[in-house]
């Protein structure tokens, strides 16, 4: 069992991580506001935020994976994204990874963290897209630097559940 210090010190970082995702998106949101264009500046928002993701998924990959044998295949790379990846950003595995085993797969987050804080039900619905940006990133580019080219899209029926779907192209 963990010392109660190590879970205090484990759960601020979680609450520092989740606030400063936060922060960012209403940065990015904030510095766009300003502009006329409302609709276009939303996808860069978006397209903004992602990118941000991206970058630090192909860090953090990197750093994780450089100790760990190659992967034989792509269901073998989703698996450790999904529970060795996922587990040391947001402290929990995906609760559901499938396949259709065409380069498809679809990971299930019933508590995405990101998610937990704005609301349960469907209240904040509209606004959770922004707040999904940088984690599709993430997925992204995590998967670039593992040699998997992908599109990666969020999907929210009910929050703080998300759905992420994951696409790998085929050069």
């Amino acid at each position: 069992m963990k010392p109660l210090s190590s879970i205090t010190a484990d759960m601020a970082d979680d609450v520092l991580f989740e606030f400063l995702h936060m922060e960012i998106v209403a940065h990015v949101y904030k510095e766009h506001a300003t502009r006329e264009d409302i609709d276009k500046e939303r996808v860069t928002c978006v397209s903004t935020l992602e990118l941000m993701g991206f970058r630090v998924g192909q860090g953090l990959i990197e750093r994780f994976t450089k100790d760990c044998p190659t992967f034989k295949d792509d269901l073998d790379v989703m698996k450790f994204l999904c529970k060795d990846f996922w587990s040391t950003i947001f402290r929990k595995q995906i609760d559901n990874l499938r396949t259709n085993h065409q380069g498809t797969y679809v990971l299930q987050d019933n508590k995405f963290a990101l998610l937990t804080q704005l609301s349960s039900g469907k209240q904040y619905l509209e606004e959770a897209p922004k707040y999904l940006a940088f984690s599709c990133g993430l997925i992204r580019g995590a998967l670039s630097n593992l040699g998997l080219e992908s599109v990666v899209t969020a999907e929210v029926s009910l929050m703080p559940s998300c759905k992420f779907q994951v696409v790998i192209q085929k050069l």
